[in-house]
């Protein structure tokens, strides 16, 4: 059917054609005609990239929240996230239904061959696509193309994100503000340094290739004068990179998975938790009287649970010794120490270790500490150290496959070549230093990290 507007604009044309004076009328008729469409398909190609942009923007964001969402909480209740999210961008009543619970794919995605494959029970990316269809009832309504009888565009877009883990989290040194390396230190390929505001170092370090020094804008480097000659490496280490420290706004989530060992998003004890420890065997937790006490007694702890010290405001440092702290939880409000002010050592393997105390020196080291097993990075054997609080570990520590995290500073000094396989992540300042080599383990027995999921936009 010949629209109305054409049928008067061919009446006036075939008028004009009878006049002599009128065969140029014809040519710009049709010009005209010609422009007109031109500038139509303009307009309409225009409205419909801005539209392709807007759904582009709400995949993204959609897709983020479910992935967000998946990690804790059903298929259902991340794709229910997601269209809310999609639709506070494009309201329904405005744009109608952009993104439905089918539109939603959780899946795998192969970085190399930059593929998606659908699976149902993954948590590990997800496919999102909005559409404007004409078939949904919300296609996009043309102006002038309508003259060429196309009344509506169908536009879609697309996003997959995935989930990752930095490797600078699972082994490495990260603050949220300063990293201190002070000097005579080595790093092994692949060892991580990252500081949200700035990384300091001093002289005479070396930096293997594949190890990587970064901070938000890497020429905030702090380095004495000639630093790069002196620090044999640096200058290809240096990366510009940002992170949020998430796994610091976890040590809650942690706390009430090892005092409900069987929580079912948390839980020690409970195998689809990521904090699962196959060596917490018991759901009771042992709680031991931490007031009044210098020594804490290995008698009243208790392997294969979870035990917690109690101290109320006693701040004095209860004091741990000896070769025993083996497989088992300790959560406590007590500030801690391990080793004594007589020289005696403390080892621990298989070992959580959760303080609630926000002093500075919540967790205080003497010499002669050593955390986790040394067994070149095989499995097993390891220990997490989480606070609320500061850890200040003096010099001859050893660190083995193990994990600090501090709501606050960290200082900690090691034996000569005595880390190999370690994430310390601060919340303030971290100042780590060994006089000697950071051993890389490669993630290799590193796995049961405390750790918290980044996503990132991959197609």
């Amino acid at each position: 059917m010949k629209p109305a507007f054409l049928t008067r604009l061919a009446r006036a044309a075939t008028g004009r054609a009878k006049r002599e004076e009128g065969a140029i009328t014809v040519l710009s008729l049709q010009l005209l005609i010609v422009s007109m469409i031109l500038g139509g398909f303009a307009v309409d190609v225009g409205h419909g990239f801005q539209t392709y942009t807007q759904l582009q923007a709400t995949a993204d964001s959609a897709a983020h929240a479910a992935l967000l969402t998946r990690e804790w909480y059903s298929a259902d209740t991340a794709k229910t996230t997601a269209i809310k999210v999609a639709t506070n961008m494009m309201p329904t009543s405005r744009y109608g239904d952009v993104l439905k619970p089918d539109d939603i794919i959780f899946g795998d995605w192969d970085a190399d061959k930059k593929t998606f494959t659908a699976n149902a029970l993954s948590k590990k990316a997800v496919f999102v696509s909005t559409r404007r269809y004409e078939q949904n009832s919300n296609g996009l309504s043309t102006i002038f193309l309508r003259l060429a009888g196309q009344d509506n565009l169908d536009i879609a877009s697309g996003s997959v994100w995935e989930t990752y883990y930095s490797n600078c989290f699972r082994e490495g040194i990260v603050a949220a503000e300063i990293v201190d390396t002070q000097s005579n230190n080595s790093y092994e390929p692949g060892y991580c340094i990252h500081a949200q505001q700035h990384v300091e170092i001093n002289s005479n370090n070396v930096f293997k290739s594949g190890v990587i020094v970064s901070m938000p804008d890497k020429s905030d480097v702090v380095i004495p004068d000639s630093g790069y000659e002196q620090n044999t490496g640096l200058r290809e280490a240096l990366r510009d990179a940002s992170y949020a420290l998430r796994i610091l706004t976890r040590i809650d989530n942690i706390k009430q998975g090892l005092l409900d060992p069987m929580d079912a998003k948390f839980g020690i004890m409970n195998p689809d938790s990521p904090y699962y420890r196959s060596y917490i065997t018991s759901k009771l937790v042992n709680k031991i009287n931490g007031m009044g006490k210098t020594e804490l007694n290995q008698a009243d702890f208790k392997k294969n649970q979870v035990n917690y010290i109690d101290c109320k405001n006693d701040n004095q440092h209860k004091q741990l010794k000896g070769d025993w702290l083996r497989q088992m939880a300790v959560v406590t409000d007590c500030r801690i120490q391990f080793g004594t002010d007589l020289g005696e050592g403390a080892s621990l393997e298989d070992v959580v270790f959760l303080n609630t105390n926000v002093d500075d020196k919540s967790f205080y080291g003497r010499a002669g500490v050593r955390f986790g097993k040394d067994d070149d990075c095989k499995p097993g054997g390891d220990v997490q150290i989480v606070t609320k609080g500061g850890i200040d570990l003096a010099s001859g520590i050893r660190v083995y496959g193990s994990q600090f995290i501090a709501a606050g500073d960290i200082y900690a000094t090691a034996n000569a070549d005595g880390i190999e396989g370690a994430s310390f992540v601060a919340g303030g300042v971290a100042s780590i230093t060994s006089n000697g080599a950071f051993g890389f383990c490669g993630g290799a027995g590193m796995g049961n990290n405390f750790e918290a999921p980044y996503f990132r936009m991959v197609l």
